[in-house]
């Protein structure tokens, strides 16, 4: 079995903290040498994978964009051996990721139109004080050193009950990562016989092997290049009073009720419990139980009448079902991170035309095959499931000619819609998360 560095791959990569306050500062590089002496007064303060027993009370994690690198003055031959999609950037990936219309990278915030956001420095709190006394140390160095510049930042803090917006209980499908130290739980893996296995560390790490055996390539030096993955940075925008009216409306047709059709559009009930373990009611001893809120893989629900085949989660993992099977899945494997941002909209209110969503991210060791694949080939498009022009209810565009609609699988079969976008994107970038050697590397020069 493979074991991973950990001490030299940044934490959050393979464990998540679970501390429900959160920081994003965004860094333009205006001088390279002193961005590099501010780098190296950050590496002692960024959480590492290493074993600790105790969560800490804040920290620290770092990555870089393609511009950001170059920046920094990272030598040719590392930069011309970074891949293609990474080298451009999230906002020409727009018309590959759905990002039109609202969604467009014209209509983003400032810091992603124009690819200044070199630096990507997130923050982790246990509470309010130590965010602000961790992003403080952060700034002062900053200042310090001289060399970047702050042009923008974000806050996230979770929600009551670790929900999103739109009601749903997240965080329960996350991969299992051989040698990553931890135990893997039933269905967070890969399929293995009538079990799971950890999926291969070089899915989501460069420099170690992957699915097919093969060691997954970094970009030269391995100081650089080793222990690093490439992270999916996009703030959404959740349109959460457009949401709940095509619930409700939708509802008002659908023979099981509101909450019903809410499990049907996401796959799993408001509380987190999976669809394909209970599809009559929530269960909450389910959901407490991590050998069981997890476990399960649809094979023997093929044609969607438990879960339906373009419910979100489905769509997201399909795990094993047809016409999947786990060695295809396990090549698409991603590593969801991130954290709500902006205040709840009371149940009933109307929108008030605040600010609220979702810090998504995401980390892989190919961004093409990993979250570029699942965005546009399993959420913005339906062939990959039999379902013609169906896009996921949650985070299609809903750009395709005449209605959009979700098929919920019955005798008759219910079809949800009109689909109107109700989450937009707002900015965004591709980022290279080194490993601790990697960090030292660019710090050094």
């Amino acid at each position: 079995m493979t074991e991973l560095d950990r001490k030299n791959v940044q934490g959050f990569v393979i464990r998540g903290y679970r501390l429900p306050f959160a920081g994003y500062v965004y860094l333009r590089i205006d001088d390279a040498a002193q961005a590099r002496a501010a780098l190296a007064e950050f590496i002692p303060q960024v959480i590492s994978a290493a074993q600790w027993t105790d969560k800490p009370e804040s920290g620290v994690n770092v990555s870089f964009s393609f511009e950001g690198l170059r920046a920094l003055g990272c030598a040719d031959r590392s930069l011309d051996a970074f891949p293609p999609e990474f080298k451009a950037g999230m906002a020409a990936r727009a018309t590959v990721l759905g990002d039109i219309g609202d969604s467009a990278p014209e209509r983003w915030e400032a810091p992603f139109r124009d690819r200044q956001a070199h630096v990507l420095v997130m923050l982790s709190a246990k509470d309010p004080s130590a965010l602000a006394e961790r992003d403080g140390r952060i700034r002062a160095a900053i200042e310090r050193a001289g060399g970047a510049s702050v042009i923008g930042d974000q806050a996230g803090a979770a929600l009551e009950g670790g929900r999103e917006h739109f009601g749903y209980a997240d965080g329960f499908a996350q991969p299992s990562i051989e040698g990553s130290g931890f135990a893997p739980e039933p269905g967070a893996g890969a399929p293995d016989g009538d079990g799971w296995r950890p999926i291969k560390p070089g899915e989501l790490l460069l420099g170690y092997p992957d699915e097919q055996g093969a060691i997954t390539p970094a970009p030269p030096p391995d100081e650089l290049g080793v222990n690093g993955s490439f992270l999916v940075y996009r703030k959404l925008h959740q349109d959460v009073a457009g949401f709940r009216r095509m619930l409700r409306e939708g509802a008002a047709n659908f023979p099981g009720g509101e909450e019903l059709l809410a499990a049907k559009i996401v796959g799993r009930w408001r509380d987190g419990t999976p669809l394909d373990v209970a599809d009559h009611a929530p269960d909450p001893a389910v959901v407490a139980d991590p050998n069981r809120n997890n476990a399960f893989d649809y094979a023997k629900d093929p044609e969607g009448q438990r879960c339906p085949i373009g419910a979100h989660v489905r769509r997201m993992n399909p795990r094993r079902s047809l016409p999947f099977d786990g060695k295809l899945v396990n090549r698409h494997r991603i590593m969801r991170r991130g954290i709500t941002y902006g205040d709840t909209l009371p149940e009933g209110a109307e929108d008030d035309g605040k600010d609220r969503g979702v810090i998504f991210m995401c980390l892989q060791a190919s961004l093409a095959r990993g979250f570029e694949f699942v965005q546009s080939q399993w959420a913005n498009g339906g062939n990959a499931f039999r379902l013609a022009e169906d896009q996921d209810v949650i985070v299609g565009p809903h750009d395709t000619e005449g209605p959009a609609k979700m098929t919920v699988p019955g005798k008759p079969p219910f079809f949800l819609g009109p689909l109107s976008r109700v989450v937009t994107t707002r900015g965004g970038e591709y980022y290279f998360t080194p490993g601790i050697n990697g960090l030292h590397h660019l710090a050094n020069g």
